[in-house]
């Protein structure tokens, strides 16, 4: 399998003005991520998981390092350097994101939401239509609220919105931060049903998780994290070790 994501000695400092400090958040990491691959990455809170995922989606901008994605419609690119008008392309189209958190603007309904993101693919009206409301279906958004704004939900059921619009994308690299943190367990066993066949139709996942459990018989590769640094890569189902 061919890599499609390699990350080179990358590092990101956030300064502190109102104390005049720097954090060094990760420090010169480097990893592979090969095509079809799940790739967790593990460590406690603040060793510098969410940052690798925040400088790959370019939230974050590292001051040194490189990622190299290899992309669909641009080739081998290094997303460090990428102008914005080509990482909203990818965003579009190529790479997904999930965190905890749902941002979206007040006024757009929960079918707005996921129907938008499949349009954003280039599918037609009633493909979107439909593909919308299996998905909001398969996660048990009452279909009530489906022409509801966000703002009114749960932060439960914003979640799982979160997760079905990145999903139903069907990107290839899906970025998970966290996803199922605030889940019930039966609404975690619908996240890795769609994982899982995501997957299979050969979509690749770098994810954060403290569920160990969850991630049972899921991933692939585990870099451990300390310190902003990896201390150790384990494979062939690693999850099942801890």
């Amino acid at each position: 399998m061919e890599n499609i994501l390699t990350v080179e000695s990358l590092s990101k400092t956030f300064r502190l003005h109102s104390v005049n400090k720097e954090i060094r958040a990760i420090n010169k990491i480097s990893f592979v991520v090969k095509e079809g691959e799940f790739v967790g990455i593990t460590g406690k809170s603040g060793s510098g998981k969410s940052t690798i995922l925040k400088c790959i989606y370019r939230t974050y901008l590292p001051e040194s390092g490189d990622i190299w994605y290899n992309s669909k419609k641009f080739g081998l690119i290094n997303l460090r350097e990428a102008t914005e008008r080509e990482m909203i392309y990818l965003r579009k189209h190529e790479i997904g994101y999930v965190s905890q958190f749902l941002n979206a603007l007040p006024r757009i309904t929960a079918r707005e939401i996921v129907k938008q993101a499949i349009l954003e693919m280039g599918h037609n009206d009633k493909y979107a239509e439909e593909e919308t409301e299996k998905i909001l279906t398969h996660f048990e958004l009452d279909p009530q609220l489906w022409d509801s704004y966000v703002a009114t939900f749960s932060g439960g059921e914003k979640l799982r919105l979160n997760i079905a619009r990145a999903m139903v994308k069907r990107p290839r690299l899906l970025l998970l931060d966290e996803p199922t943190a605030s889940l019930d367990d039966e609404s975690k066993e619908k996240v890795r049903v769609l994982m899982e066949q995501l997957v299979r139709e050969g979509t690749t996942m770098l994810g954060i998780f403290h569920d160990m459990l969850f991630m049972q018989n899921l991933c692939d590769v585990e870099y451990r994290m300390l310190d902003g640094e990896i201390i150790k890569y384990s494979e062939k189902n690693p999850f099942t070790k801890h």
